[in-house]
């Protein structure tokens, strides 16, 4: 589970630095999104742990389904901001989701082992 610990860091880092640049009102957008972030990467991870050394048609299946959670996870960034423009400003909003996952992704190879 050491990407839920790090995800929780970047989430608590990001959101510092979010506040830092745009006040308190982007609290909220960096703690939801950094945390919606993290637990993609947790099940993404998951999906393909217990792959990771097989067959390759079946890791590249689990890795798509976690491509597709990702995916989803920025169409829910462009929903929250299209309905609550007040309490999900865009850039902090996206900054948050961004912020957290790309590291994440970056460090899946080494987490899944």
């Amino acid at each position: 589970m050491k990407e839920l610990g790090l995800g929780i860091a970047l989430t608590l880092l990001v959101s510092g630095l979010l506040v830092l640049g745009w006040g308190q009102g982007a609290l909220l957008p960096g703690l939801v999104f950094g945390l919606i972030a993290t637990a993609i990467q947790v099940v993404s991870v998951a999906l393909v742990r217990p792959v990771f050394g097989g067959e390759t048609v079946r890791l590249l299946k689990r890795w798509g389904l976690g491509m597709l959670l990702r995916v989803l996870g920025v169409a829910l960034v462009a929903v929250a901001v299209t309905v609550d423009r007040a309490l999900f400003p865009p850039l902090p909003t996206a900054v948050a989701f961004l912020g957290v996952l790309i590291p994440l992704l970056f460090m899946e190879v080494r987490l899944v082992r």
